[in-house]
């Protein structure tokens, strides 16, 4: 007698099930998908190197600037530097000149606001280089257009008071009116209540730190290097730049300096990128 196995008797004849062959089909199916998006984002990063190759040199830069890595899961303890505290300092915005880090980042910071060139828009959003603002009332008043592009472009609006005055030398009460007023303008006209403050020219006492306090600043970030069109000013003696430095600069142009907007931001990139460092955005950080 012929046994009914003998033919195909192992299985192997059998076709899959339709249920196996649809499960097949489907795990190939979104290996394919996956393989295709990570040739779409291949191509968008090959796509954006070009853009910020050919931006460098339609700028006149010397190299590309440097790409920042992903900011720290944690964020950094951020403390006030040694030598600037007040009394009774415990509960107050911190004040610092630099983020605790090892990644060799820096943080540009520009201020006041009396330049509103279009030039500098254009050349930090084609660079696509991260920046931070500390703005004057009454520098920006005349514009706030400019700087609702500024924050358009992903660039946070912060507090240096309405009128830049030497803050020390004003009662606790005139104080927070110039810091306080300043939040509140910001606020109206943008949107967001600052975190961050800088006092103008960096001179702050006791009454400072609380009226910052007492309408939500957190954080009031000093400088350790600030550019110009033609040279660098350093705070410390080794006159280096420093992973996690802040530096300053100011909305300035030919009326000012001898030179404009973009021709400081050259002279920013070209130092801190033929060193290696990258600009990183201030408030990822904290």
């Amino acid at each position: 007698m012929v046994s009914g196995c003998a033919q195909g008797g192992d299985g192997s004849d059998v076709p899959p099930a339709a249920g196996q062959q649809q499960a097949k089909a489907d795990r190939q199916r979104a290996k394919a998908d996956r393989q295709r998006a990570k040739e779409r984002h291949a191509a968008k990063l090959r796509a954006a190197h070009k853009a910020r190759v050919a931006a460098a040199k339609r700028w006149g830069l010397k190299k590309v600037p440097l790409l920042p890595p992903r900011p720290p899961a944690g964020k950094p303890e951020i403390t006030t530097r040694k030598g600037f505290e007040v009394d009774g300092h415990d509960g107050l915005p911190p004040v610092f000149t630099t983020v605790p880090t090892k990644q060799k980042v820096v943080f540009l910071t520009i201020d006041d606001g009396a330049e509103k060139d279009p030039a500098f828009l254009r050349m930090m959003s084609e660079l696509k280089v991260p920046y931070t603002a500390f703005l004057s009332g009454f520098l920006v008043k005349d514009d706030y257009g400019y700087f609702e592009k500024m924050q358009t472009g992903g660039v946070v609006l912060n507090n240096h008071t309405l009128r830049h005055p030497y803050l020390p030398g004003l009662s606790y009460a005139r104080q927070k009116r110039e810091i306080c007023g300043m939040q509140d303008m910001i606020e109206k006209r943008y949107g967001k209540r600052p975190t961050l403050f800088r006092p103008p020219f960096g001179s702050y006492n006791e009454d400072t730190l609380h009226a910052a306090r007492s309408c939500g600043i957190k954080y009031a970030p000093l400088w350790n290097e600030e550019v110009f069109v033609d040279r660098w000013e350093y705070r410390e003696w080794d006159r280096e730049i420093h992973p996690g430095d802040i530096v300053l600069s100011h909305f300035r142009g030919r009326a000012h300096w001898k030179g404009t907007m973009p021709d400081m931001v050259r002279r920013f990139l070209n130092k801190v990128t033929a060193e290696g460092y990258a600009v990183a955005r201030l408030e990822d950080y904290l």
